[in-house]
C-alpha cells in the first residue's frame, strides 16, 4: 500500500469562503474526504496536512522521507517564493505533483513564476476542488508497479 502526504499551504484553510469565484465552494475538509475516496480506489494510504507556517511545511516535508512515498503539494502563495519548500521537497527524494485550485497562468503575473513546477513530476492546476483528486490518482499511478 502507497503512502502519500498532502501538503496545503497558507490561506487554504480558509477555502469555502475564500474568494469562491476563484476558489470555490469546497471547504479543504471537503477536498481531503474527496482525497480519501480517490486514494482508497488505488489502496493508498493518505495523510493530510496544512499550514499557514513556511517552517511548520518544511518540516512535514522533510520528514516524509522514509514515511510516504508521494507527495501531493499545494504550496499556494510559497509556490512565488519559497525556496525552502522547493529545497525541502528535494532533500524528501520524494516524487511530487504540484497541485492548484486556480489556472494561475489566468492569474496575476507574479503567480506565473513556480519554485516548484521543474521538480515536480506534473503540474495539475485550474480544476477547482478537483485538481486534487486528480492528482491523487495521477500519483497513485505513478506509484504502480
Amino acid at each position: 500500500m502507497a503512502s502519500l502526504l498532502v501538503v496545503n499551504g497558507p490561506n487554504l484553510n480558509t477555502l469555502g469562503t475564500r474568494q469562491p469565484e476563484i476558489y470555490g465552494a469546497a471547504t479543504l475538509a471537503d477536498i481531503e474526504a474527496s482525497c480519501r475516496a480517490e486514494a482508497a480506489k488505488f489502496d493508498c494510504d493518505l495523510s493530510f496536512m496544512q499550514s499557514n507556517d513556511e517552517g511548520a511545511l518544511v518540516d512535514a516535508i522533510q520528514s516524509a522521507r522514509g514515511r510516504h512515498e508521494g507527495l501531493i503539494l499545494n504550496a499556494a502563495a510559497y509556490t512565488h517564493s519559497s525556496i525552502a519548500i522547493r529545497d525541502a521537497v528535494l532533500v524528501s527524494e520524494l516524487p511530487m505533483v504540484e497541485v492548484h485550485l486556480s489556472n494561475t497562468y489566468k492569474r496575476e503575473a507574479f503567480r506565473h513564476q513556480s519554485y516548484l513546477s521543474d521538480i515536480a513530476i506534473g503540474v495539475i492546476m485550474g480544476f477547482g476542488a478537483t485538481s486534487y483528486t486528480l492528482a491523487v490518482r495521477a500519483m497513485a499511478e505513478h506509484l504502480a508497479p
